[in-house]
């Protein structure tokens, strides 16, 4: 309990500093720069993440060709099999 007054206390204290400094011009210029590559990190990291993504459905993709094609494979060899065992043998 004494950890998350502790915690709440510093995010509360974070705020009020980060209102003082903002209040001062050269702070401004300090605050708006750290945004700005805060804005430019989560740009990579989105980008980062939709590149996974579709590789990741590329690879879904050819996962399903690959089984829809043995699906039809195995198809092909047991209506194979079924006429072969209808045949008369000699």
């Amino acid at each position: 309990m004494k950890n998350l007054l502790w915690f709440l206390l510093g995010i509360a204290g974070g705020f009020v500093l980060a209102h003082l400094v903002n209040k001062d011009p050269r702070g401004h210029e300090v605050l708006a720069e750290v945004d700005a590559r805060i804005g430019q990190f989560t740009d990579r990291i989105a980008d980062a993440y939709r590149e996974q993504e579709s590789r990741i459905a590329g690879l879904a993709d050819e996962v399903k060709d690959a089984a829809a094609g043995a699906a039809q494979t195995a198809r092909d060899a047991v209506a194979e099999a079924v006429a072969d065992a209808g045949k008369p043998t000699d």
